[in-house]
Formats: C-alpha cells, structure tokens, sequence
C-alpha cells in the first residue's frame, strides 16, 4: 500500500545470512512468558504489551528488529506495529519458532545439545543447529573455518558435526579454511578428517584453490598433508597450471 512503512518476513534459510549483514540486533520472542522463559532464543527479549510501549519509545529506530512467534502469525502484527512507528529494519520470521524447532531434527542429528559457548554462537550466526545450513549452503563448520574462529572450530568438531559435507559450490569446510589462510586451521580440519583432495562443482581441490589464489603457506601445508597435486579440475588443469606466483609454482614443481 502507497505510504504504508513496510516489514520483512525472512525463512530459517535467510535468517543466517539476515544476521549476518547486521549488529546489535533486537531479537524478540512474541509467544507466552512461559514458553519464552522454556526455549526462548538466547538474547531474545520476551515481547508483550506490557513492555511494547518502552521498546517502542527507548529503542533506536535505526536498530535491526527481528520478531518470531508460535507459527509466524503474531508476529506479523507485531513487525507491523514496529514498522509503523519508524523503525527502518523490521523482520518477522515465517513459520515462528514452530518451524525452528522441526528445523533443529536435521540440524543437530546427534540430538546432543551443544556446548553454551557454541549455542550462543550458533545463535549468534542464525544456525538452529550444529549441522545446519546457513547462507549459500554454508554449515556453521565451514562458517567456522571460514572466520579463522579455532576454538569454534573445535567445539563443532568435538561435539561430532558432519566433516563431508559441502556447500551450493561443492565447497567443504577445508576449503573455507584455506579461504582464511591459516594453515594450523587447515592441518587441524585435515587431520579431523574433512577430505583433503575434495573436487568442488567446478572439479577444483583445495590445493588448486591455494595455488591460483597465490597463498603459498597453505600450498605446503597441503603437499605436506598428502594433497594430490596430479588432480585435474573440470578444464584440464592442475594445481601447476594454476600456480598465481613463483613461491606456489616452485612448491609444485618440487612435487610434480
């Protein structure tokens, strides 16, 4: 409608990627007090109209809003209410906390509960699980992987996460530590048992990852934990072929 200030709904497989782009969100759980104090969401602030008035009035209209109920039909009221009285970024999430829930089954398949310091940054991350997916298929090992975040790393691993898994690029966690750079993080993941000679969608290994990016230190980490430098990708090249400086080129002739 012309002139009406608008809300967002967002899916589980946005929210990620929503909190991701975002700080200082404020999370609120539209359901009963009881089910709130139950499993609310680590941080989200119980949402009522005893307190709608205070966080309307004392929130900074610029701050990210994010509202989940039972099944996403309250909350749809309540992002409207939000939106009305100027606030810029409002989010509700469809399916509520119902559809979180039913998520979790496929994102945490151990059924273990996760360690607090993990939960908490799980939820931080938007992952309803150890074994979810987030943006672009991404897993919250690879998320991990990708950060350089070592002791999220080991937490996920000792809690018995999936080490095969890839994302929309038929990437693995291995290959997002290798996007990282750092190499004790690449030895860790390997020695865990992420596969080291994965090919991507494209037929590409993390060996030809690092040589085409140039990243010389995680080119010998990898030679060093057996990476195949023989591999060819999808267009017929090797990790040689694909050697971006004289360091990552020298290392592989070694090898070849």
């Amino acid at each position: 409608m012309k002139g009406k200030r608008m809300f967002r709904r967002i899916t589980l497989a946005e929210l990620g990627a929503w909190q991701l782009q975002r700080t200082n969100v404020l999370l609120l759980d539209a359901r009963d007090a009881a089910s709130h104090a139950r499993d609310g969401w680590p941080g989200a602030v119980h949402l009522s109209r005893d307190n709608q008035d205070m966080l309307l009035l004392r929130t900074d209209h610029r701050r990210p809003v994010l509202i989940y109920c039972y099944h996403g039909n309250a909350s749809q009221a309540w992002a409207q209410m939000f939106a009305d009285f100027g606030f810029t970024d409002v989010c509700d999430l469809i399916g509520g906390h119902a559809a979180w829930t039913a998520s979790r089954a496929t994102a945490n398949p151990s059924g273990k509960p996760p360690t607090p310091a993990l939960a908490a940054w799980l939820a931080r991350e938007g992952f309803v699980g150890p074994d979810a997916r987030g943006a672009h298929g991404n897993t919250p090992l690879m998320t991990a992987a990708w950060r350089g975040h070592a002791d999220i790393v080991e937490a996920l691993l000792a809690h018995g996460v999936a080490l095969a898994a890839t994302n929309a690029d038929g990437n693995n966690a291995l290959w997002l530590a290798c996007v990282h750079g750092d190499p004790q993080l690449v030895q860790r993941l390997a020695a865990a048992g992420v596969p080291i000679d994965h090919a991507n969608d494209a037929g590409a290994t993390c060996l030809m990852y690092a040589a085409s990016s140039g990243k010389a230190a995680i080119v010998r980490t990898l030679l060093a934990l057996g990476a195949n430098p023989a591999l060819r990708s999808q267009d017929d090249f090797s990790a040689l072929d694909m050697a971006a400086t004289v360091d990552c080129l020298q290392l592989l002739r070694t090898v070849a």
